[in-house]
C-alpha cells in the first residue's frame, strides 16, 4: 500500500471523526494534527510523514462551503445530509484534489481512481458506483480551456445551478493552480447535440 493512500485513509478518518461531532466548521490545525497523528499509531502501517494527509484535511475545512455546494449540483438527487458519513468525505477528497491539487503531483484520473479505492475499503456495496458517477461527472466537467474567462467560485456556483436557455452549452471548470486565490476558470462551449449536452450534465 502506498504512502499517499495510507495518507488518504488517514485524512477520511479524520474527516469522519469531525463530521461526527458536527466539527468541521470550527476545527482548528492542532485538533486536526491531534486526530491525525493519535490514527497514525493505531493504523498509519508505517507512515512517517503525515503532512498529506494533513494538508488534504486541512484544505477541506477550509474550502468545504465550496467543495460541498460543488457536490450538490453534481448529485441532485442526493442531498448532502443524505449521504452517508464516509461517501460523503471520500468524495470531498476527491474533490479536493481535483480542483485544488497540485495536478502534476496528482492527476486529475488518480485523484478518482484514489477515491473510488477508499470507498471500495470503507463504504458500501453500491459506493464506489457512487463515488465513481460523481467525481466522474465533475471530472467530465473539467479539462484545459479553449478560452479562459476567470470567474469566482460564487460565480461558478450559479452557473452550475442555472438551467441555461437556448442553445445548450457545457460548463468546464478548472482551478488556477498558479493563483488559486483567483478562484476558477469556466469555460463554456456549445454542445453539438441535446445527446452531448445529456452526457455532460449535471
Amino acid at each position: 500500500m502506498s504512502p499517499r493512500h495510507i495518507a488518504r485513509t488517514l485524512a477520511l478518518q479524520t474527516l469522519f471523526e469531525l463530521d461526527l461531532k458536527g466539527a468541521l466548521n470550527n476545527s482548528n490545525k492542532e485538533e486536526i494534527e491531534k486526530i491525525i497523528l493519535r490514527d497514525q499509531e493505531e493504523f498509519g502501517d508505517g507512515l512517517k510523514d503525515t503532512s498529506f494527509a494533513k494538508n488534504l484535511v486541512e484544505t477541506i475545512v477550509a474550502r468545504r462551503i465550496t467543495i460541498d455546494d460543488i457536490i450538490v449540483r453534481a448529485a441532485p438527487d442526493w442531498p448532502l445530509d443524505k449521504i452517508g458519513n464516509v461517501d460523503r468525505n471520500i468524495l470531498r477528497i476527491g474533490l479536493s484534489e481535483l480542483l485544488f491539487g497540485d495536478r502534476k503531483d496528482v492527476p486529475p484520473k488518480v485523484a478518482i481512481d484514489e477515491s473510488i479505492e477508499l470507498a471500495k475499503t470503507f463504504g458500501g456495496e453500491t459506493s464506489s458506483k457512487f463515488i465513481n458517477g460523481v467525481l466522474g461527472a465533475i471530472y467530465k466537467e473539467m479539462g484545459e480551456p479553449e478560452k479562459e474567462t476567470p470567474v469566482t467560485p460564487a460565480e461558478m456556483r450559479k452557473v452550475l445551478s442555472q438551467n441555461t436557455a437556448g442553445e445548450p452549452t457545457k460548463i468546464e471548470v478548472i482551478n488556477n493552480l498558479n493563483e488559486p486565490e483567483n478562484g476558477f476558470y469556466l469555460v463554456a462551449n456549445t454542445f453539438t447535440d441535446a445527446k452531448e449536452r445529456d452526457d455532460f450534465a449535471l
